[in-house]
């Protein structure tokens, strides 16, 4: 297939492909740790919010408010029931902190989508609460490049079939750009598309998989400056 004639339809991921937001919750992760130090001794505080977080998904999806959630739930297992109210309005505080975070876009993001727009369809794809990431698209001052924005719940290769077909000619003319291979390459590449991998220094441990290397729709770039000569090379 050549993507020079017939790719169509370009997405992007959100969160830590267009600007930062893993390094807040290790930010405030280091901090509910600091909180909770004077009262539990327990080890694998890491550990014990990740389990928390993971049983959490189906319920409370992903976002900065079911992390909060997650924090005082961890807080309250890990302390019997006994952490003080101070403990826990001041994770609450944090997680306030974190909605109220500046936008940083990362290199090469505005350049990038000033080259691609009008050439492609694109599409921002994210997954996360839908106030929140509202909010930061706004503050990005990246929305006049998309022609459509997706706020999903998950994203798997259903999701991917869908969000193409609609804004798209499908699958098989798109790509999807992202940090997760987990969330953004594999299943796009399930559906029938390009996926490109760009890697950043925080990912998420659930989010982590195996890279496709054997898919011949699987690529991966140093950061999104190169996406130009991608497009170029294999069209």
């Amino acid at each position: 297939m050549s993507a020079k004639s017939s790719l169509t339809t370009i997405g992007f991921d959100a969160d830590d492909t267009l600007w930062e937001n893993e390094q807040f919750f290790r930010m405030s992760e280091k901090r509910f740790e600091a909180l909770l130090a004077p009262h539990t001794d327990t080890p694998d505080l890491s550990n014990r919010l990740l389990e928390v977080e993971r049983r959490n998904l189906d319920l409370y999806g992903f976002g900065i408010k079911g992390f909060t959630l997650s924090l005082i739930e961890t807080a309250l297992e890990v302390t019997d029931g006994k952490i003080p109210s101070s403990v826990l309005g001041e994770i609450l505080a944090a997680g306030r902190e974190m909605l109220r975070h500046p936008i940083e876009t990362l290199p090469h993001v505005q350049d990038t989508l000033e080259q691609l727009a009008g050439r492609y369809r694109l599409v921002l794809i994210t997954k996360g609460d839908l106030f929140d990431q509202e909010r930061k698209l706004a503050q990005s001052g990246l929305g006049d490049f998309f022609e459509a924005v997706e706020i999903v719940s998950t994203k798997d290769r259903g999701t991917y079939e869908r969000i193409f077909n609609r804004h798209g000619d499908g699958p098989q003319y798109s790509m999807m750009i992202g940090n997760s291979l987990k969330s953004d390459i594999v299943p796009a590449i399930e559906a029938g598309g390009w996926g490109v991998y760009v890697p950043h220094a925080l990912t998420w441990v659930l989010e982590h998989v195996d890279a496709p290397v054997a898919e011949p729709r699987f690529r991966q770039i140093e950061h999104l400056g190169e996406l130009g000569a991608l497009l170029a090379d294999i069209g």
